[in-house]
């Protein structure tokens, strides 16, 4: 008999949003204990700093652990795989929105199981209700004063007014 299986769902998650956390529940589902990596990313040129990020998202998971859903949160920044390798996990957890994820998605997956082929990716499709919900459409709704209370949890809701606050500052 196996150990436990175990499963990283890596992101930016500048902010988390309702989609992310709806592929967390689903993707608990599949695994015993689900680590959900935040991703340095600089790239990307997030909003909040890394440490900020892996706050709000444990805010966010806290309902989910009373619950009984094995998660955690670890900020990452290195090589996913290496990250998925140093955690432990067998599985790659990624959600896919439409079509126009899929082929990135695809390389990614193939480059990983090139660089270590018993790490498995999965992909979970959104939800209907969350296919179009992405951290960049949400920040650029908040950052124009529109409502993001549909996407977004109301504590996240709230530190992008306050963010935005500040940098309109």
């Amino acid at each position: 008999m196996a150990g436990r299986r175990i499963g990283v769902y890596p992101g930016t998650f500048d902010p988390i949003t309702n989609g992310h956390m709806d592929i967390i529940q689903r993707a608990a589902r599949l695994v015993d204990h689900l680590i959900i990596g935040v991703a340095r990313n600089d790239g990307k040129g997030p909003i909040f700093s890394t440490q900020e990020r892996v706050d709000m998202v444990a805010g966010e998971l806290e309902s989910l652990k009373a619950q009984g859903m094995s998660l955690e949160v670890q900020p990452f920044d290195q090589l996913l795989m290496n990250f998925a390798v140093a955690s432990g996990a067998q599985v790659i957890i990624r959600g896919l929105r439409a079509v126009s994820d899929f082929e990135y998605e695809f390389q990614m997956a193939g480059m990983n199981a090139r660089l270590n082929p018993s790490v498995d990716t999965v992909f979970l499709m959104a939800s209907e209700r969350h296919q179009f919900i992405s951290s960049r459409f949400v920040k650029e709704i908040g950052r124009l004063g529109g409502d993001i209370s549909t996407f977004v949890s109301p504590r996240v809701s709230t530190k992008l007014a306050e963010r935005f606050k500040l940098t309109a500052g």
